[in-house]
Parts: structure tokens; sequence; C-alpha cells
């Protein structure tokens, strides 16, 4: 065990603390030699978390592509097995919070470590299933606890804490790896399912949550002062990157959600998220592939499509990532609510046995969409709460979740009493419009 110290090392060249150097005057303010350091350790933190951000949505995604190959083995309804994926959608939610505040107490490397562990358990656990209860509680307990400790909250804490400069940039490209996960893992999974059954892609989730764990161990650090430097871009002297003791843990969440529950901006972006979680997660994440094979279309060939929203994703989120350094969030959300609501009152009438041409401009114009409201809604909490924002975050995420466990379920419901899913898509698109509506009346404060 050695050569742990030793890539440690290698990797952040560890120095003097930034509290240790700012009282000796005769000490430039960054610690590293300009020479050596050609990488700020908040880069390497940040793309740590892109690996897990990325597993972690990957993880989620898969019971979409494993629907129909577990009603055809065990004749579950697709009622019943979308009621373990919104347990697992709402978890992923609900926990993120606590996470976040998880985080705070006893640090990130900590929590997500034991997420992952949470994942590989949960997924190894399915293949030994035998009735609808135990798929409730392996992949909708165990692993929506897990994906739920390294959701987006986990953004927001890693941007708030690593980064001043680029910030609204990282966030964009850390929320992609959400989609780079789908577009890595679901035409794996499903060519996987097709050939060798549901159970291989199950155990190919554990191997690969395990896979992660020592990246996290070896690189992830709680605070840039853990290694000697301010936050990237933080100016000479500033306290941003300097590590806090944090009061409270879990419970720390609760009391934040008490005082942010008395503001109006909360509830409006907790009831705009919501909206969102439903469109996209909960209704086309978890349902799209079987609507699809309902008009003849092969699910690997779905799958496929749903992945190619996901690289047009990566592309829309880092944009949007961009663009929230720039432009009124407000505006943003605005917009992207707007255009999904109409994408998805077409969708209807796009299914066809073969990819058409038009279904391909859905994709893409979906994908740029898919989640390029988290930049900016996150940017308005940070805003809106100050320190409180990743926490704050964390329970407008739960709404998302929330939105995206009623619709996962609910369409299910739908598909099962009328046949096709066409009433999910009208309604998802009608929300869509109500989310516009209320994204652009929140109030910013004043010389934000």
């Amino acid at each position: 065990m050695a050569f742990v110290p030793l890539v440690r090392r290698a990797v952040f060249r560890q120095a003097r603390p930034v509290t240790e150097l700012r009282t000796s005057p005769a000490q430039p303010a960054e610690p590293f030699d300009p020479v050596a350091r050609r990488l700020h350790p908040a880069w390497i933190v940040a793309g740590v978390g892109f690996v897990a951000l990325l597993g972690a949505a990957a993880f989620r995604s898969v019971p979409s592509v494993l629907m129909d190959p577990l009603h055809a083995e065990f004749g579950w309804s697709h009622g019943t097995i979308g009621l373990a994926v919104s347990l697992n959608l709402l978890l992923y939610g609900l926990i993120s919070p606590f996470a976040a505040a998880l985080m705070d107490k006893f640090g990130i490397r900590r929590v997500v470590a034991c997420a992952l562990v949470l994942v590989a358990a949960g997924s190894g656990l399915t293949v030994f299933m035998t009735q609808a209860w135990q798929l409730v509680a392996t992949w909708g307990l165990l692993v929506g606890v897990g994906v739920g400790s390294m959701s987006m909250p986990f953004v927001a804490t890693i941007t708030g804490r690593w980064f001043v400069r680029h910030r609204g940039l990282v966030t964009g490209i850390l929320t992609a790896a959400g989609a780079t996960g789908q577009l890595v893992f679901l035409p794996l999974v499903s060519a996987l399912a097709h050939e060798h059954g549901w159970r291989l892609p199950a155990l190919v989730v554990a191997g690969a949550a395990l896979a992660v764990v020592p990246l996290v161990l070896l690189f992830i650090r709680d605070f840039p002062s853990d290694v000697g430097v301010s936050a990237y871009g933080a100016e000479p002297g500033s306290a941003a990157g300097m590590r806090t003791t944090a009061r409270g843990g879990a419970t720390r969440a609760l009391t934040v959600l008490a005082r942010i529950a008395r503001t109006r901006g909360f509830w409006l972006l907790a009831g705009g998220f919501a909206v969102c979680g439903a469109s996209t997660n909960g209704l086309v994440g978890t349902h799209f592939v079987s609507a699809a094979h309902d008009h003849g279309m092969p699910p690997t060939t779905a799958a496929g499509l749903l992945a190619l929203v996901g690289v047009f994703d990566v592309a829309g989120t880092i944009a949007s990532g961009w663009l929230t350094d720039r432009v009124d969030p407000r505006y943003l959300l605005l917009a992207y609510y707007s255009l999904r609501g109409l994408s998805l009152l077409i969708l209807p009438s796009l299914f066809a046995p073969h990819t058409e041409p038009s279904m391909w401009v859905f994709v893409i114009f979906y994908g740029l969409d898919w989640i390029a409201t988290v930049p900016p809604t996150v940017a308005l909490c940070r805003e809106l709460f100050g320190e409180d924002g990743p926490v704050a975050f964390g329970w407008v995420f739960a709404s998302h979740q929330i939105g995206s466990a009623i619709a996962a379920t609910g369409a299910g419901v739908i598909r099962d009493v009328q046949g096709s899913y066409d009433t999910a898509w009208y309604v998802a698109g009608a929300l869509c419009g109500l989310a516009a509506s209320m994204s652009i009346v929140i109030r910013r404060r004043v010389g934000a």
C-alpha cells in the first residue's frame, strides 16, 4: 500500500496549507511551483466526480431497457416494474439533500464511496430475485439510495467548493455526465440483455460501481485547502475553498428545508423542477424504449435513440452552463421548458417501426434540452440561498425526482389501461408550459 501516498503526492503535489502561507508575507499566494503545477487540483476532483456521476446515471437508467425482459420472464406488469423504478427515482431525489449535508459533515469521499458500494450490492443481488418485492428492495431501495447520494447536489457541492471561475461551465460539464452515462451504458446493456438475458447487465453494473471506488478514495478531496490551494479562480487572500466545520449532519438538511420553505422562490424552483423530472427521467427515460417497441421498433434501436439523446445533451448542457455564466437563468429556464413542451406534444406522431427523419429531428432537439435546466437552477439556488445553496438544491432536486416517480408509475398505468402512452406525452407537454411560467416569475436577489 506504499504506492497510495506516492500517487496522491504525484497528483496533488501537496504543499503547505493556504492558511500557513497567508501568515507569511514573503510567500506567494499559490503554494505550487508555477512550472510544476500545470493543472489545478480542482480539475482532478471534477474529473473523478464526472466518472462517478457518469456511473450513477448509467446505473439509474438501466431498468428502462430491462422492463420488457423482466415482463417476459416473470410476467410482472409494466405498472409493477414501474413501481420499482419510481422508488429508485424518488430516493434518487429525497436522499440528495441529506447526502449533501452528510458530505459537509463527513466528507465527499466517504459518502460517495459508500454510495457506490450500495449500488453494487443492489444491482448484484437482483440476479437472485424471484418476486416483485425483491426488485423493489434491490433496484428500488438500495440502488436508489446509492445513486441518490451521487446526484446533482454532488455537482453543486464540488463546484461550490472548488470553483469560482467557470463555475457555471463546470456545472454544465458535470451535469452532462448523466447524459454520457446513458450514451456509454444503454446500448451495451440493451445488447447484453438481448443476447444473454438481463442478469449479465445487472452484474456488469455491480462490477462497474465497485471499480469506481478506488478512484474516489485516491483522488477526491473535500476542500481545496486540504491540498494547500484556494478554489480555482479565487482572488488572492480569498477564503473560497477553505475548510469549514459543518454542524448537524443530516439534520442540517431539515433545518435548511424549514428556512427555504418559507420563501416563494423555493416553491417556484421546486415546482418547475418537478415538471422537469416528470418530462425527462420519469417519462422519456423510463418509458421511451417500451413506447417505441409498442409501435414495432426493436428495443435495441430505441435504446440507441435514447443514447443519442444523451450525446446531444452533452453539448446542450455544457452550452447551458456557459450561458448561465452570462445570461439571466430565468430566461434560460423559460426557453428550455417551452421548447421541451412543444417537442413532447408532437412525439406521439413520430413513433414508427423504423426511424424516420422526423424522429431524428426530435432526438437532436430534445437531446439538446434534456437536462440543460440544471446549471441555471443551481445558479438560482446559490444566488437565493447562499451557503445553503447545495442543500437547498438538494431539496429542489428532490422535487425533480418526485415528479419523475409520479410520471414513471403514472405512464405505466396509462399504458396498462389505455394500451398506449399517448396521453402521458400530452400531459407532460402541457406541464412544461406551466414550468416555463413558474420560472420566469422568480425574483432574483438585488444586485445579483
